[in-house]
């Protein structure tokens, strides 16, 4: 799980828990060791352990989709400013306003697509991301790091545009950045770009006062992803999403034929996530061994932080546990059948 430039270098415990298995384009400041002590904390892997054991806002950029066509392009522009309601914002700064600005923007990006010839025909035309955070953050500090970010990321190198949205309790902004880029490359964003973009956003945040982090879910404890929307959408309708009921059948098929041992990636996952706590616990044996009261108090935090963390729940524990509820629940109910089955005079 390490750099390569790194391998040889012996880094503080928590190190690993905040790497992720990708290799990032450019390494963050806290990923940079001590140049004397690499085993020391340096001033940016304190600040980064401090705000996580604080349990800092976590920020959340995801790319929601992409467009393929031209009309799909000009309705999600449309969606994003809600048919001209709302502002955009473009990579030169121009604030374009009104239907007349959608127009605009539609018109140009139609234009460059148009004359895109080396664009296969089921390769996109933009990206589409979300720039999100918990309710209570200060929205117009959103929308300025979501400028900055975009500035960073994408500046003299793609066109988007970036519209705020303020009608949801989280305060978040829908940025769109055309594929092509300036040079004739095409973005192709991987998992080690997103978790770059994470960092960065969460730079950004901070800079602008805002309390914000962004750090893989296993280094908090957690290892079960998010509901997709999709999914959400689907449980909302009142009905069981296909994924759902064909983990919960082979869950069914499991118990059925006597399958008892977890299967090897979750035995995994146990023991990366007991690797990580240990990780958090080394740390603060290290901070004990310090002078400083501070660093004695600070320890003292990080071991609470390990205490408090989440029992470990895969989705497989969530689904037998739902499995047992439902026999638990339906045998005093078979059991009062079978009595009144016995009965005398009863027809069954």
């Amino acid at each position: 799980m390490s750099h390569s430039g790194d391998r040889d270098l012996e880094l503080p415990p928590i190190s690993y828990v905040w790497r992720t298995p990708v290799r990032k384009p450019k390494r963050a400041k806290w990923e940079i060791p001590d140049p004397v002590d690499p085993r020391k904390l340096t001033p940016a892997m304190r600040a980064k352990l401090q705000r996580i054991v604080a349990k800092a806002p976590e920020v959340m950029v995801k790319i929601t989709g992409k467009t393929k066509t031209v009309g799909h392009l000009k309705s999600h522009l449309e969606y994003i400013t809600r048919d001209g309601e709302l502002a955009a914002e473009t990579e030169t700064g121009a604030v374009m306003e009104g239907r007349h600005g959608l127009r605009d923007i539609q018109a140009q990006w139609a234009d460059d697509a148009t004359l895109d010839h080396s664009r296969r025909r089921d390769g996109p035309l933009s990206h589409n991301i979300i720039l999100s955070m918990p309710p209570g953050t200060d929205p117009i500090a959103v929308k300025e790091a979501v400028r900055a970010f975009a500035i960073e990321t994408f500046g003299g190198r793609h066109d988007y545009v970036f519209v705020q949205h303020l009608d949801d309790k989280h305060p978040h902004v829908h940025l769109t950045v055309r594929s092509l880029g300036y040079d004739g490359r095409r973005l192709n964003p991987r998992k080690a770009d997103l978790s770059a973009w994470r960092d960065l956003f969460a730079g950004e945040l901070r800079l602008r006062g805002v309390e914000a982090e962004a750090t893989p879910r296993r280094a908090r404890g957690k290892v079960r992803k998010a509901e997709r929307g999709v999914v959400r959408a689907i449980r909302e309708r009142g009905e069981q999403p296909r994924v759902e009921r064909l983990a919960r059948e082979g869950i069914v098929r499991e118990v059925r034929a006597g399958k008892s041992a977890a299967p090897p990636w979750e035995t995994k996952t146990r023991e990366r996530q007991a690797a990580i706590k240990e990780a958090y616990r080394r740390q603060a044996e290290e901070l004990k061994r310090s002078a400083s009261a501070a660093d004695h108090d600070f320890a003292t935090q990080v071991l609470q932080f390990v205490a408090d963390m989440p029992e470990l729940e895969t989705k497989r524990d969530r689904l037998l546990k739902d499995l047992d509820k439902a026999v638990s629940k339906a045998q005093p109910l078979q059991r009062r059948k079978d009595k009144e089955r016995g009965r005398p005079g009863s027809e069954r």
